[in-house]
């Protein structure tokens, strides 16, 4: 584990001032230095990106297949050193940082699966049509073709997944983009561990130099100064609303802008039907007060809002919430950070007009120790709709019960929703018939879409869909987990009238990379 930036083969000697980890449950500092990049390391890292770019794009699918394979080796390779310096940066549980890593190195596999079969390229051939009256039609063929460096953000709750290696680095390395990651200061050894993991994979896979570099900041400067690279072509970002609408206006305010990914958080409505609530009262509120609390609440996808219409059944579900509530210990957040934002964002909203509270969990023995106590309140839809600082995000073990006088006013809290990544629906098969235009309203606010479930846990797949309506993400046509991932590092080009010669190996004749194209209207592989 070196302190050192990573820009490419090369860590650059130390120029600036350290800074250190801090063990959020201990409060105490880690071993190792990390020096915060410099504006040479970062002119640095994007040249060598740049010149990477036109050499990595065009190397055979099944060597970057096989870059994506060693990376996820190297990985592994680590070890309990690892997962032991991810749960002392994080707080997180050793069993929790080892699911993670399993599904980090899943991810890369995932993709590098993705590359090897080749398809994903959305190949299409028009053959020409010489004897079209009244204008022939010219030959044209068209594919996805990599946009170039691009500029991750490691997240603050996944050290590993949504970080130095994570599914952004993961579906951008899979595009034929090279990656420059700006690593979370919350876990700057966890993100030098894995950054050498990667050299090492791109040198035994024979990559060119600069296809990956990891700069280290404590602050705001060195991110901005990625994004506003005149030669950065996309980026990626996890985390705060704030943060992501300061990166997002940072790229629209330059010369070219470009596009930035960023998801931004949701509070993941759940609507509690009536019949359901009848059969299943206490089990749905004690698989909610598992999801509200699952990793102190720091999830994207928590259930930060439960909705309702008033009746002795949600009378029954609240009362069960809270007695499970408080039962569940405190937690372990992130960082000081995020503990004192939350601590500050509950408090201020408990002072809200209509709030209140119907259950804690138990109380951390100290003040200091970034330890939260879970907190559900309750509130009547008149006051929530009245009050658009009821719907902000509060991040950590924290959920707002909203309680309609009636379904039509149930329907009218859903049209006050900002865009979210998730809704669920709670409800029995005979009763959804009843609640299509409450269903069909829920499910334009948001990008994923529940029945009877939880929202926290994202599988990776083909079909998962993990961004939403603003302000959940910046651009809700897109996943920020799943294959489809790889489609944010892309553009589509389309070449009229060239020999076969001068054509990617994707749309010559005779498909010599066996792939699913489709041509004139159907989909082959001839």
């Amino acid at each position: 584990m070196t302190g050192q930036n990573l820009t490419g083969y090369t860590y650059q000697p130390a120029t600036t001032k350290p800074f250190t980890a801090i063990n959020p449950v201990t409060g105490k500092q880690l071993e190792g230095d990390f020096y915060p990049a410099n504006h040479a390391h970062v002119n640095h890292a994007v040249q060598l990106a740049t010149q990477a770019f036109p050499v990595y794009k065009n190397i055979a699918k099944d060597k970057k297949a096989a870059f994506l394979r060693a990376i996820a080796t190297e990985i592994e390779a680590l070890g309990d050193v690892l997962i032991e310096r991810a749960s002392a940066e994080s707080g997180l549980p050793l069993g929790r940082i080892k699911g993670e890593l399993g599904r980090t190195c899943g991810q890369l596999r995932l993709f590098a699966d993705v590359v090897a079969e080749g398809s994903w390229v959305e190949a299409v051939i028009d053959s020409p049509l010489p004897n079209r009256e009244p204008m022939p039609r010219p030959g044209l063929c068209k594919m996805l073709v990599a946009l170039g460096p691009v500029v991750v953000f490691g997240a603050s709750n996944f050290p590993l997944a949504f970080s130095v290696a994570g599914g952004d680095t993961a579906s951008a390395l899979a595009a034929g983009c090279p990656v420059i990651v700006k690593a979370h200061p919350a876990h700057p050894g966890t993100g030098a561990l894995v950054a050498e993991a990667i050299r090492k994979a791109a040198e035994q896979t024979q990559m060119p130099d600069g296809v990956f570099s990891l700069l280290f900041d404590d602050g705001f400067s060195v991110g901005e100064a990625l994004v506003k690279h005149e030669n950065i072509k996309a980026v990626t970002f996890t985390g705060s609303f704030k943060g992501g609408m300061a990166i997002y206006q940072l790229a629209q305010q330059r010369r070219e802008p470009i596009p930035v990914f960023a998801e931004m958080g949701s509070i993941n409505p759940v609507v509690l039907l009536p019949g359901i609530l009848q059969n299943k009262a206490e089990d749905i509120a004690a698989q909610y007060a598992g999801s509200i609390t699952l990793g102190a609440g720091q999830f994207c996808t928590n259930p930060g809002l439960l909705l309702g219409v008033a009746s002795p059944e949600l009378a029954r579900f609240e009362m069960a919430l809270a007695k499970a509530i408080s039962a569940v210990p405190p937690s372990t957040m992130l960082t000081p950070g995020i503990y004192q934002n939350f601590k500050h964002l509950s408090a201020e909203l408990l002072q809200q007009k209509g709030i209140e509270v119907i259950g804690t969990g138990a109380e951390p023995e100290s003040d200091g120790d970034n330890q939260a106590g879970a907190l559900v309140a309750k509130v009547k839809a008149v006051d929530f709709i009245a009050n658009p600082a009821l719907s902000q995000e509060v991040f950590g073990p924290y959920s707002l019960l909203v309680v309609a006088d009636t379904v039509e006013q149930l329907k009218q809290l859903i049209d006050v929703l900002d865009g979210q990544l998730t809704v669920t629906i709670m409800g029995e098969t005979d009763e959804l018939s009843d609640h299509k235009e409450l269903i069909e309203k829920a499910g334009n606010k948001a990008g994923r879409i529940i029945l009877n479930g939880v929202p926290t846990g994202v599988e990776v797949c083909a079909a998962m869909q993990h961004g939403g309506p603003f302000p959940a993400t910046t651009d809700s046509r897109f996943t920020s987990v799943g294959t489809s991932a790889i489609r944010r590092f892309v553009r589509p080009v389309s070449w009229q009238g060239w020999g076969q010669d001068f054509l990617p190996d994707e749309l010559k004749d005779g498909n010599p990379l066996n792939i699913w194209r489709m041509v004139d209207q159907q989909w082959t592989k001839d």
